[in-house]
């Protein structure tokens, strides 16, 4: 549990950064993005194939085929994990629409897929109509450090089609759905108000050797840095990146992260007080 980790990182003096805290001037999370990639392209293969007649799904084909439509996929957030997932479902030939309430993240995914994906300013007029239509649902909502908010409610859910399918990318910080609740890779699947749900943490752990060199190689700069300037000199507010700041959780024996603070009941100490 959190408290347990929490005290023996204190207990052993271990200077720990968080890796989901890394974040550059421009709001960025580096050491997340690598697996925010992986799980958005999987999560359309994932649903893809919980779309099958063998898993209970409408027996259709994302991409259509000569004389059939394609099918609907519908995309909650143009994150990384987002447009990830729109990357594969446009690539596999699937009618795509991404929706999100940033403007600046819509006309990037209007820039990167040339008009192949529509992006949608999301609503709850908007969210709602578009899930109705939605064969394949993908929930990739992130809010750093927080829960998911669940914006889409049971009955959003239960005005899908039958056999349609919800893969919750969200699922790690509690799911952006009502029905979610967290599945495994031996047991992935769920049927809720006639939508088969797919809900399994860690996503990126079923293609362990993509995923680890993906996020190797975006933690290796900040290995190097701290190998090469010291740990306290990266830490500095004057450092030139100072993005690993607000990444230190703990420090000889005493807490830097407020929100595990409040959350466990140890005690917080500033980062300034720390270094």
């Amino acid at each position: 549990s959190m408290p347990d980790v929490t005290k023996a990182l204190l207990d052993g003096k271990v200077t720990a950064l968080a890796y989901e805290l890394v974040q550059t001037v421009d709001g960025k999370l580096p050491l997340l993005e690598p697996m925010s990639e992986v799980a958005g392209k999987l999560s359309v293969l994932n649903g893809s194939t919980a779309l099958l007649s063998q898993h209970g799904g409408r027996g259709i084909l994302l991409g259509g085929a000569v004389g059939v439509e394609p099918a609907e996929v519908v995309i909650i957030g143009a994150g990384t994990a987002g447009k990830a997932a729109a990357e594969i479902a446009s690539g596999m030939g699937a009618k795509v629409t991404i929706l999100d309430i940033s403007h600046d993240k819509l006309e990037a995914v209007k820039h990167q897929f040339q008009g192949r994906v529509q992006g949608l300013y999301s609503t709850k007029a908007s969210l709602e109509r578009t899930c109705q239509h939605a064969d394949l649902l993908i929930g990739a909502v992130l809010i750093p450090g927080a829960a998911a908010p669940k914006l889409i409610t049971r009955q959003v859910m239960r005005s899908m089609k039958s056999g349609s399918v919800f893969v919750d990318i969200s699922v790690d910080q509690g799911g952006c759905a009502e029905t979610t609740k967290p599945t495994s890779l031996e047991n992935p699947y769920y049927q809720e108000e006639g939508v088969i749900h797919y809900a399994v943490p860690n996503m990126p752990a079923q293609t362990p050797r993509t995923s680890t060199m993906a996020l190797t190689s975006a933690t290796l700069p900040y290995i190097k840095r701290i190998a090469n300037m010291g740990l306290l000199a990266s830490l500095e507010r004057s450092a030139k990146h100072n993005d690993l700041r607000e990444a230190l959780n703990t420090m000889d024996g005493r807490l830097a992260n407020k929100a595990v603070s409040e959350a466990t009941g140890f005690g917080y100490y500033p980062i300034d007080s720390l270094i």
